[in-house]
C-alpha cells in the first residue's frame, strides 16, 4: 500500500515530538529529496555535532549537575570548520576551558575532523587526475544546496594554494629521502622537457627488484653539470658509491660524462639499445634500414658477449664506408648487461630505459594541462608530484630474480677492472724508474 504522509507527520500523528527533533526530521528530508549523498552528508554532520557534545560532556560532566572537582567547563559554541571531501564546511563546535577559566581545552574529535591534510590529499588527487582550478567547485559530489552554500576553499585561488604547498611538501619529501639503506642493483637516468626547461630524473631498481623515485634537478638543458648535481646529491643523501651498480642511460653523452664525474670510470653503463638503434636507422635510407635493423636485434639477443660483439663491429665497418660513425660511438656500452653474463627478461629490462620512461610518462600526463610554466621551482614540484604518483604504481622489474647476481657480477668486473688498472701503473711505475 502506498503512503503519501510525510514521515515527520506520520510519526507526530501517534504523539507530539520535541520541536528539535521535528526540526532535524525536516533538514533530513530536505536533503533526501537532494539524493542518498546528500542525506548521508546531513546525518554524518548530526552524528559530528553528537560526537562533539559527548566529548564535552566527559569533559566538564554532565549539564546542570555541580561537580567541584571538575577541571573544565562549558564555555559555549563558536563557528568551526571541518573537512568534507574537497571542501570545508562551517559547523557549531562546542567550547570547554579550564575550571581556572586560564586555557582553552582542545577537542580531539574536532581536531581530528578539522584538520586540513585531508583537503590537501583531495586537492592533489584531482589536480594530478587533470582537474584544472577553474574546474575544480564542479568536481565536487552534490552534498546539498545547505552546505554548497557555505563551503569554503573551492576558489580558484584556494585549490591553487593548497596545491602549490602539498606539491611543495612532495618535492622536499622527494629531494630529502635518505638512500643510505637502500641497497641498487641499477640506476637510471632520463631528462624530461618543460617548455624550454629540462628536469634530469633518476629512477633507482634495488637488488629485490623494488622501484624507487630517487631524485631530479632542473636546468636549461640535459647538461651534465645538471647531471653531476643531481647524482652528488644522491651521494650526500647516503648512496653508497662502493656498492657495485649498473647505470643504464639513453646514450645522451652529457649524462656518461656527469656519471664518469662522480662515480670515475669503472662502473658499467648500459646504453639503451632502442634509442641506439633509432639513431643508427636516422642515418641510413629506407631501403637500408629493416637489413641493419635486423642484424642490430641479432647482434644484441646474443648471449655470448665477443659473438654479439664482432657482430656489431663487422656491422659498424660496413656502415663506415656511407655512414661515418653510425655505429661506433658508444657501441661496446650497448653490450654490458651481455657482458656481464645477464641473460633472459632481467636482459630486456636492463637493456632499455622503458622503466624510467614508463615514470616520465606519467609526470607527461599529469602536467598535460599547463599551460605556463613560471620557475624552476614550479617544473621540479609539478616532476616531483609525478614521479611520486608514479611510484604508487610500480610493480618489480621483469627477471628481478637476477638482480642479485646482477650485483655480484658488478663487483667483480670492478675489481677486475681495478686490479688491471693497479697492475698497468706498476708497469709503467717500472719502466719509467728503469729508464
Amino acid at each position: 500500500m502506498k503512503c503519501n504522509v510525510p514521515v515527520a507527520e506520520a510519526i507526530t500523528a501517534e504523539g507530539v515530538l520535541p520541536e528539535r527533533v521535528q526540526e532535524a526530521l525536516g533538514v533530513m528530508l530536505g536533503a533526501a529529496r537532494e539524493g542518498l549523498l546528500a542525506l548521508s552528508v546531513q546525518v554524518g554532520l548530526d552524528v559530528l555535532r553528537g560526537l562533539l557534545e559527548e566529548e564535552v560532556d566527559e569533559l566538564v560532566g554532565p549539564k546542570g549537575r555541580w561537580n567541584r572537582d571538575r577541571t573544565a567547563v562549558r564555555h559555549g559554541h563558536e563557528d568551526g570548520e571541518v573537512t568534507l571531501g574537497g571542501r570545508r564546511v562551517q559547523v557549531k563546535r562546542p567550547r570547554a576551558r579550564t575550571a581556572d577559566g586560564e586555557s582553552e581545552v582542545p577537542l580531539v574529535t574536532y581536531e581530528h575532523f578539522a584538520d586540513r591534510d585531508q583537503l590537501a590529499d583531495v586537492v592533489l588527487e584531482r589536480m594530478l587526475a587533470g582537474v584544472s582550478t577553474r574546474k575544480y567547485r564542479r568536481s565536487q559530489e552534490p552534498v546539498g544546496e545547505q552546505i554548497v552554500d557555505g563551503e569554503r576553499s573551492t576558489s580558484k585561488s584556494a585549490v591553487s594554494r593548497t596545491f602549490v604547498q602539498r606539491t611543495r611538501d612532495q618535492l622536499w619529501h622527494l629531494m630529502n629521502r635518505p638512500l643510505a639503506d637502500l641497497r641498487l642493483a641499477v640506476i637510471m637516468l632520463d631528462g624530461i622537457e618543460l617548455h624550454g626547461r629540462t628536469n634530469i630524473v633518476a629512477l633507482g631498481i634495488s637488488t629485490e627488484g623494488e622501484k624507487l623515485a630517487l631524485g631530479l634537478w632542473d636546468g636549461s638543458t640535459e647538461n651534465a653539470t645538471v647531471a653531476a648535481a643531481l647524482l652528488s646529491d644522491l651521494v650526500d643523501r647516503g648512496l653508497d658509491v662502493e656498492q657495485g651498480m649498473l647505470f643504464v642511460i639513453d646514450g645522451g653523452k652529457a649524462l656518461r660524462k656527469a656519471i664518469r664525474q662522480v662515480f670515475g670510470n669503472d662502473v658499467p653503463v648500459q646504453r639503451c639499445v632502442q634509442h641506439k638503434q633509432r639513431n643508427v636507422l636516422d642515418h641510413l635510407s629506407e631501403r637500408d634500414r629493416p637489413a641493419v635493423k635486423a642484424r642490430l636485434r641479432k647482434a644484441w639477443a646474443h648471449t655470448d658477449h665477443a659473438t654479439a660483439l664482432e657482430q656489431l663491429t663487422t656491422l659498424a665497418l660496413e656502415l663506415d664506408r656511407a655512414h661515418p660513425g653510425a655505429l661506433r660511438e658508444g657501441m661496446e656500452e650497448t653490450l654490458t648487461v651481455t657482458r656481464l653474463g645477464i641473460t633472459g627478461k632481467l636482459k630486456l629490462t636492463l637493456q632499455s630505459t622503458n622503466p624510467i620512461e614508463s615514470m616520465i610518462s606519467t609526470v607527461r600526463v599529469i602536467h598535460r594541462n599547463v599551460k605556463h610554466w613560471t620557475s624552476g621551482e614550479m617544473c621540479l614540484r609539478w616532476t616531483a608530484a609525478g614521479m611520486l604518483e608514479a611510484e604508487t604504481r610500480f610493480r618489480k622489474v621483469q627477471g628481478y630474480r637476477g638482480l642479485a647476481n646482477l650485483a655480484i657480477a658488478i663487483e667483480h668486473d670492478l675489481l677486475r677492472h681495478r686490479q688491471s688498472v693497479t697492475h698497468t701503473t706498476s708497469e709503467e711505475d717500472a719502466a719509467a724508474l728503469t729508464v
